[in-house]
Order: structure tokens, then sequence, then C-alpha cells
């Protein structure tokens, strides 16, 4: 994701402040200098980035901060907090609620990733049980309901559209009322692409008809067509507002236009009334971060941002997380909630009672793996963790992990139960992993890397052995401490450094225990009586 070397170039600057002896104004100054670059570089407005770099120094004002405060935490705790009022609208956009149906309606830019998002937002949705569908009221672009078809299919989303009707009002009123008749709890109208500066444009062109005499009759045919058509578009997608009365009308945008962002959500907003943006192509451009902050500033809230061409590419927006993520501290709220997606709850006890234990088998790392799938992209899973970030995990890595998780999976699939729930490694000799390698196709030197592998993750896993599981999710501070001393033996130097060591270990513990996360949860306490 290139996004994330901006946030590596923000916690780069950030370390090298941190291991400085003394914290001065030199210090300080180097730091911001490196961070406005970092900004700049990723096409932020300039006062923007002039503003935030005056708060900073503002706040932290190194001649009045009394002896013994951490100068270097009330730094990184500034930065963090300017970085997200950059990008804070301070509005909160419209949020459907389950069982009750709403219907929300997409417009946007030509070729900025519009129906391919839809079915991203109604998959994302169908993941957490909902019941969305898609209507194409694009009847302008040639394929668009063949795009549509297409993804819907893929995932297992009904669809709605037509290939002889050409009035788009017509198909979104039926789609709606269709999918509202079957109880959908979420029914998305995808409307036709046009773009901000089709007046403009259209003007140059007769200027040029106008000067060039030969080519007089062609460009002024083509001026007045594609009038005709800029004309219809805007017309038709008012139409479709006005006659499916949408619950939300979301803004579709490519991250590649850095700056400009701020004119095209102006320009819709004044079309139709834009409730919300979501903006695409964020994995392959260095100009996301402009696209963001320039977004914020027209008090548009961003929903979510895509970050590649797969379905599961695509992360809910929330701005302390993200800055959070983006500057390598982690997301662990967003940690919890990918697990709860992946371990039933019902699983969740045995699962920690496994952990306490310190057995690991083969067929325990099949379903950890078959876990880590379902989670994403790990680079993605990777950043919600304190002390990483997705630039750790280059695009290529990230697809070469997933790939070595799927061969060890097809390795162990050649497996007998007993080989399976076995601990001893050395149960495997070599007509067992000649067999294996026979089974699954691979070399025998695969099945040796994997059964490699399996030591490794064992060798960690029994460093949990004796982790406190308390009863019915009440732990006291003594066990919570206890369990931190466990954790701290298995999470690497960088991670625990960046959780502030073992005080921050116990602190992050207890906060949380404090919420409702469940039997996981529990593992951590909920708090002291």
């Amino acid at each position: 994701m290139v996004l994330a070397q901006l946030g590596g170039s923000i916690a780069r600057a950030l370390q090298q402040m941190s291991n400085a002896t003394i914290i001065d104004e030199k210090v300080l100054s180097e730091c911001l200098n490196e961070i406005s670059r970092a900004l700049l570089q990723s096409d932020v407005q300039f006062k923007l980035v002039r503003d935030m770099q005056s708060n900073i120094k503002r706040i932290v004002n190194l001649d009045e901060l009394a002896a013994g405060h951490n100068k270097r935490r009330i730094i990184q705790q500034a930065v963090f907090n300017e970085l997200c009022k950059m990008l804070d609208p301070g509005k909160p956009s419209f949020t459907p609620k389950k069982g009750k149906t709403s219907v929300v309606m997409f417009v946007g830019l030509q070729g900025s990733g519009k129906t391919t998002t839809c079915t991203k937002y109604a998959y994302s949705y169908q993941k957490k049980g909902w019941k969305p569908a898609l209507v194409c009221a694009d009847t302008f672009r040639a394929g668009a309901f063949d795009q549509l078809k297409q993804n819907a299919t893929k995932t297992k989303i009904p669809y709605y559209g037509s290939y002889m009707e050409s009035d788009p009002v017509k198909i979104a009123v039926e789609g709606v009322e269709t999918f509202k008749k079957e109880n959908r709890d979420l029914i998305i109208v995808d409307t036709s692409g046009r773009h901000k500066q089709e007046a403009a444009l259209f003007e140059e062109m007769r200027q040029v008809s106008e000067a060039t005499v030969h080519i007089y009759i062609v460009l002024s045919i083509s001026y007045i067509h594609l009038s005709v058509v800029a004309y219809n578009k805007k017309y038709a997608m008012r139409q479709v507002s006005e006659a499916t009365k949408p619950d939300l009308i979301i803004f579709v945008m490519d991250s590649s236009i850095g700056q400009a962002a701020f004119d095209q959500a102006q320009a819709f907003k004044q079309s139709v009334a834009v409730g919300a943006v979501i903006i695409t192509k964020m994995d392959g451009h260095a100009k996301g971060g402009g696209a963001l902050s320039a977004v914020a500033a027209t008090k548009s809230p961003v929903i979510f941002i895509g970050t590649g061409e797969h379905m599961e590419e695509f992360e809910v927006f929330d701005v302390k997380p993200f800055v959070s993520r983006l500057l390598g501290m982690g997301d662990w709220s967003g940690f919890m909630d990918k697990i709860h997606e992946v371990v039933p709850t019902d699983q969740q006890p045995e699962l920690l009672q496994k952990l306490s234990e310190g057995n690991f088998t083969l067929r325990l790392m099949y379903e950890q793996f078959q876990n880590i799938l379902k989670m994403g992209p790990i680079g993605q899973v990777f950043s919600m963790l304190p002390g990483f970030s997705s630039e750790l995990m280059p695009k290529g890595h990230e697809k070469e992990s997933q790939a070595k998780i799927k061969r060890y999976m097809t390795m162990m699939d050649s497996m007998t139960n007993a080989e399976l729930d076995s601990t001893n490694p050395k149960l495997f000799n070599d007509s067992r992993i000649m067999r294996v390698a026979r089974g699954s196709g691979r070399s025998v030197r695969d099945v040796m890397e994997m059964l490699e592998e399996y030591k490794r993750l064992a060798k960690i896993w029994g460093k949990m052995k004796g982790l406190k599981i308390p009863k019915k999710g009440e732990m006291s501070a003594l066990s919570r401490n206890m369990n931190a001393q466990h954790m701290s033996k298995v999470l690497p130097p960088q991670m625990l450094k960046q959780i502030g060591g073992m005080g921050g270990l116990q602190s992050l513990m207890k906060q949380m225990g404090s919420k409702d996360m469940g039997g996981l949860g529990g593992m951590f306490g909920k708090g002291d009586k």
C-alpha cells in the first residue's frame, strides 16, 4: 500500500526524535520538517501542513514544559492529534440499521472504480450478516450492467438491471421496489459516472472548433453529442435521487487526483446531497493522503477506502484507528473485531483453554491458518499490531505469504488424524514425509520447511502455557499481571517497546479487558471488582 510509505516516513521521523539524547528545539524542528516533507510528497495541501506544524510548535513549548515531563510522548501525541484533526471532517455519516431497509445511491467520477466499489460495499455488509442487493441504473456506459452482474454473481449478492431499458430512473425505481418486497436490509443503486469539468471541456472544444475551419463541422457535432450526454447524465443522477429517495448518497473518487478531490467533492455536493465519500485505489498512488485531507476539508466524511482490486481489500475508515495504524501504533479494537469475525463465540473458550495448556498440534496450526486467511490481507492485519505497519509487508510479499500458507494447508490435508493431533514432531520419519510430499504434490524439502515452521510456532505457543483463564470474564490484578508477563515473553521486542514496555502492556490488557470482548476478552480480564 503506497499510503504505508507516508506512515513509514512519519514513524521514522518520530523514531529518530525518540532516539535523540536531548529533545530540544533543533530536534523538534528536524522531526516536524521530515513529517511535513512526507505529507507534501503525499500531495497534502501546503496550507494544511503549515497549520499543522504551527499548531504542534504552539502545543509543544519545550521551554515551558516542567522537568519530569516525557517530551517524546507529548510530541508524539501532538502529531497524532494534529493528523487526526487534518483528516476528521467533524461530521458523522448516515449508518444503515440492520433489519430496516436502507437505500444507498452511488455517484462518482468516470473510471473511479464506482461499480466495483458498490459490490465491495455490499460484500462488506454481507459478511456481517446483512442482506444487501445491487441495482444497476447506469444505462450510459456499455458493459456497466455486465460488470455489476459479474461482481454480484461472484459474491452471491442479488442484482437487478436491464439490457433493453434505457431509462435509468425506471430501472432504479423497479429495482428498489423489487428488493423492498424481498425485505432486503441494504439496497445499493449504481448510477452513471460523470466529471466536474465537463462544462469546461465542452467550452474548450467549442473554442477549438470555431478557430479551426477544417474540422469545424466534425467537432461541432461531437460537441453537441457530448453536451447532450453530459446533460442527460446530470439530469439522470438527480432524477434517480428524487425517485428512489436514498437514505445515503455516497460519492466514489479516485485517490490519484490528490488535492483536486476538494473541487470534485464540492461540485458533487452542489448537484446532489452527498452524505459520505469512498476513496478508491489507495494502494496504487502516492497522492492518497492529499485526497483524504482534501475531502475532510469539504466536511464530507470518508467511510471506506479501497486498498486493492479484490473484494476483501476494502477498509472501514475511522480517523483515530487509521492514523494510529499509519504511525505504527496499532489498532487493538480493530484487531479484536477481526478475531471475532473469524473465530465463532462458541469456539473461543476452547481456543483459550488450548492456549493455556500450551499444546500446539498441526491441526491447531491448520485452524489458525484458516482464520488468518479469513481475516483478509495480511498486511492490513499486521498494521493493527503496535510496532508493525503495512510497510513491513510489501504487496508482493503479502501475496507470497498467503500462497505459502495455502501450500502448508495442502500438505496438512495429506496427513492422517493421528499425525495432525500429535504434539511430537519426531513422529514424522522419512517414509511419512515422503507420503505427505507425494499426496500433496510438493517436494520433500517443502514438507520439511512446513514442519520447521510448525516447530517454531509450537515454541511460541508453549510460552503461553500457564495463562490464567478467568471464570465469567473476571480477573484479579495479580492474574492479569501474570498474563502480561507471559505475553511479554512472546511479543517481539519492537512491538513491546512500541506498546510502552511491561507497564504499557499491563495498561493495555486492563483497557481491553474493560470492554465487552466475549470469550477472548476474558483472557485480559474485565476489570477489578
